[in-house]
């Protein structure tokens, strides 16, 4: 058969699934004899000492080695030398169901680039989904994958998913590990490319051993991936929260204590209120930084027309004029307060209000500073270099 005849590419990742592959490599023949669909079943070895290889050759799939180990590059390793137009990708533990595919097969001749199976829609069989994954983990991360990166997938993890091969290669995914499934989804999304979903069953899977799969750990993963490719909530939210609270806090402070009910608030408060405002700051710096960056490395990350403005206007040379008009606001409330303390002859000041408005200076100079720094770091990122 021609490379150029086949439509759809049955692409399962395999690690020592001499239990279970058999059974899914027959259902995947048995769909594409029945549907008449022109495809293929490419099995990603990862390096298997159980006899998989000769399995899967046996039954006339096609086997293609990947020496780097990890899921994710199991499965791009597969895609690359995928000859299908169309990839549909399922693990090889017989808990998804290969020969029920038409549904992922019509939405990807409709167009779409991703389409994603729900088995909260499909079925989940009894054993077959562990209750922490059930009702904590694949909510929990699919609702906060909606929140970073606005779609419609209410499964973020289901693993039977099919998408377009030149779409899914022009994303440029990267990740060699658990975290290959939420980047699919994420950079899908940020790039625009048509996403559906379809109901999918998932069943327990066939193998005596336990899955590759570590709840806590691989949860973790794709929680820090969600959250590193998404500067506003990782950074920019909480620091502003935090700045605005410390911020407010101080200020107010600064004016004289303050009573809630039977609690009284003065400088120890103000000392801490300081420390939240510079927390806070730092990690809005972060997040415009992080953002700035990824703009200037062509990194997908989700961007808005009110931070291209900033974008154009962050500049070596403003960051360093606004930290040096904060500094200086600073150093004038010291100098200020050095004045009135001369004028004083030097003597025994209060300790109580002397603080009270030296806090307020350090912090105007502390977050001077870190402006001025931040203005030099965007400096040194936004060199033109040449790429090769």
């Amino acid at each position: 058969m021609s490379t150029r005849q086949i439509e759809l590419t049955i692409l399962m990742p395999c690690l020592n699934e001499a239990e279970t592959l058999a059974i899914c490599i027959e259902k995947a023949n048995g769909y594409l004899e029945r549907s008449g669909v022109v495809g293929e079943v490419l099995i990603a070895d990862n390096g298997s000492t159980d006899g998989s290889q000769e399995i899967a050759t046996a039954l006339g799939a096609r086997v293609v080695d990947v020496a780097e180990k990890g899921y994710g590059n199991a499965l791009m390793g597969g895609i690359v030398a995928a000859h299908g137009t169309y990839v549909i990708m399922g693990d090889a533990d017989d808990s998804y169901d290969f020969s029920s595919l038409d549904a992922f097969v019509e939405r990807l001749r409709a167009g779409d680039d991703l389409v994603m199976g729900n088995r909260f829609r499909g079925g989940i069989e009894p054993g077959a989904m562990p209750p922490l994954h059930k009702y904590l983990g694949n909510p929990v991360l699919s609702f906060v994958g909606r929140l970073f990166f606005p779609s419609q997938i209410r499964d973020f993890h289901c693993g039977l998913r099919g998408f377009n091969r030149e779409s899914i290669l022009a994303i440029g995914l990267i990740t060699t590990g658990m975290e290959f499934a939420s980047e699919m989804v994420v950079k899908s999304t940020l790039s625009g490319l048509k996403i559906s979903e379809v109901p999918t069953t998932l069943k327990k899977d066939g193998r005596s051993r336990p899955p590759h799969l570590r709840s806590w750990r691989d949860g973790w993963r794709h929680l820090r991936f969600l959250l590193l490719f998404s500067p506003r909530w990782l950074f920019l939210y909480p620091g502003l929260i935090a700045f605005a609270i410390g911020a407010v806090v101080s200020a107010v402070l600064a004016l004289g204590p303050i009573g809630l009910g039977a609690v009284g608030l003065d400088v120890s408060t103000q000392v801490y209120a300081m420390a939240l405002t510079a927390v806070g700051y730092q990690a809005v710096m972060f997040a415009l930084l992080t953002k700035l960056y990824a703009r200037h490395e062509g990194f997908f990350i989700p961007r808005s027309k009110a931070f291209e403005r900033v974008a154009e206007r962050a500049t070596l040379e403003s960051g360093a004029l606004i930290g040096v008009g904060l500094f200086v606001a600073g150093l004038i409330i010291g100098i200020v307060q050095f004045s009135a303390w001369a004028a004083g002859g030097f003597g025994t000041q209060d300790a109580v209000d002397t603080v009270r408005l030296a806090i307020p200076a350090a912090l105007l100079m502390i977050l001077g500073v870190q402006t001025i720094m931040a203005g030099m770091f965007l400096g040194v990122i936004s060199i033109p270099v040449r790429r090769h």
